[in-house]
């Protein structure tokens, strides 16, 4: 038997579908481990006393860390499981506010265009990505570009 993928196909996705993640919290071991494994032990992530004395007040997590983070939460949805030809492009990314140590973040994905490309067996899927924290604001924005295959014929 084989595996059969939860992921929708590319033509399973329409301009103007959106989907809402699960949330998760962000944890001081997240900034631990996220420093270490990417080798970026910015003070502002790292040390309490200097975060102090930044505009923030206090330890913020690293951008990239969140947009990680944001596309876990966008796979445990389902949508790009065993579908996804590639990770293409990220357009457009702003890391609009701070994400503090116990925060929770959620996404917002849209689907804004889709182009196929049948060459490649599938076929482009822009996503417009709002990373939103608990009060519902914006902290990161942009789009990204996500190769999905094409339905296999019957």
């Amino acid at each position: 038997m084989q595996h059969q993928p939860r992921g929708k196909y590319f033509e399973e996705f329409s301009v103007g579908q959106q989907i809402v993640t699960a949330g998760r919290t962000i944890t001081e071991a997240d900034i631990v481990a996220f420093a270490g494994i990417s080798g970026d032990f910015n003070q502002l992530h790292t040390d309490a006393e200097f975060a102090k004395t930044t505009p923030f007040g206090k330890r913020i997590a690293h951008g990239l860390l969140i947009t990680s983070i944001a596309s876990g939460l966008a796979a445990q949805t389902g949508i790009l499981e065993g579908t996804t030809i590639a990770f293409r492009e990220i357009k457009e990314w702003k890391f609009a506010k701070p994400v503090f140590i116990g925060d929770t973040i959620h996404v917002v994905l849209e689907v804004i265009n889709t182009k196929p490309m049948r060459r490649l067996g599938g076929g482009a899927v822009d996503i417009k990505v709002d990373v939103r924290n608990q009060n519902d604001e914006s902290v990161i924005r942009g789009i990204w570009t996500v190769l999905m295959a094409s339905k296999p014929e019957e």
